[in-house]
């Protein structure tokens, strides 16, 4: 895996020296790190499996349409990330090629591809009503779940329209539309309340912005 990239990986969960579940941590830290399916007889860390984002979790023993299954779906994973790789080369390359001309922009984002236990889902960013960034990922709340997205939140800013997203704090962009009241606490700490519950904390720079909305 040093000398040659690896798309796909099959780990066992016991194994000698190291745990799969550990290696797959390992693995994660790494860039480009290859997809992870657990091939195990023990359905107790299915779970943890999943908090490290694998792609699928087999127990043995599994007939041949299951095995399919699993390679249908990693194909299907590394064409999408295949694809997000272009796109972020083609955009790259537009941005440094209309670096000189005004008033360019990406295409605006309309929607995410994300991984979740029961496999790959589509989001659209109109069912988004606020994002948060945790780590190497940015929380994609929805109404009643939160999903995950691989990306950091500054790239998904870049994409959103203005007119209908606003930046909270560092850590936080909400729909503008999906504000319902601006609130302070007696240690003078501002949050935007939104209209299904959620409570998004506002900070010092980003005040200014957010009180004009309810001028």
């Amino acid at each position: 895996m040093q000398s040659a990239p690896v798309d796909l990986i099959l780990l066992d969960i016991q194994m000698p020296g190291q745990s799969g579940l550990e290696f797959a941590r390992e693995l994660c830290q790494r860039p480009g790190a290859p997809l992870i399916v657990f091939v195990t007889a023990y359905d107790e860390h299915a779970l943890s499996a999943f908090d490290i984002f694998a792609l699928d979790y087999m127990l043995k023993p599994f007939d041949d349409e299951r095995f399919d299954l699993m390679l249908r779906r990693a194909a299907l994973m590394l064409e999408l990330n295949q694809q997000a790789a272009m796109n972020g080369a083609v955009h790259a390359y537009l941005r440094d090629r209309a670096a000189g001309e005004a008033g360019y922009s990406a295409p605006p984002l309309q929607q995410v591809v994300v991984r979740t236990a029961a496999g790959l889902e589509r989001i659209a960013l109109d069912d988004v009503l606020w994002l948060g960034a945790a780590g190497n990922y940015v929380e994609l709340h929805l109404a009643g779940r939160v999903v995950l997205h691989r990306s950091t939140i500054t790239a998904i800013v870049e994409r959103l329209p203005e007119e209908q997203w606003v930046r909270v704090h560092r850590t936080a962009v909400v729909r503008r539309s999906a504000i319902a009241g601006l609130r302070s606490d007696s240690d003078g700490y501002y949050a935007v309340r939104l209209a299904q519950g959620d409570t998004v904390r506002v900070s010092a720079r980003y005040l200014k912005q957010v009180q004009a909305m309810f001028a």
